[in-house]
């Protein structure tokens, strides 16, 4: 059974950093496409990064420059690093993955690609 299991969330104040995992098991391969995306209620979910099978990674303009993806393939382990965190970072982040996507150079951050998510770990940024 495939699973992702994130934590790391935490509170925080504004301009703090956080580390988020993603322990993945149950994939036969390592080399797997994946992505953080976050969710605030009533909106929709929305891309922070991805990283290829490579690890090479890329991350969306809102968060470019503070946060960075990378990923352990020995610890089947994927990491969001959140530096000079704000408010409006503020949300439930889940990782994703797909093991069957040809993974686009630095991942892909369109929800849809990903057939895999974990439940969630929430972030709160106090200002």
């Amino acid at each position: 059974e495939v699973q992702l299991v994130e934590s790391g969330g935490d509170s925080v104040q504004s301009g703090g950093s956080l580390t988020l995992s993603c322990v993945a098991s149950g994939f036969t391969d390592s080399n797997v496409c994946m992505g953080w995306f976050r969710q605030v209620p009533g909106k929709a979910r929305e891309a922070v990064a991805s990283v290829d099978e490579r690890g090479e990674s890329n991350s969306v303009e809102r968060v470019e420059g503070r946060f960075t993806s990378s990923r352990d393939n020995a610890k089947n382990t994927l990491y969001l690093h959140m530096t000079i965190l704000k408010p409006e970072d503020t949300a439930m982040y889940y990782c994703a993955a797909n093991p069957m996507l040809i993974c686009p150079r630095g991942g892909s951050w369109v929800p849809d690609d990903y057939n895999y998510w974990g439940r969630g770990t929430q972030v709160t940024v106090s200002s």
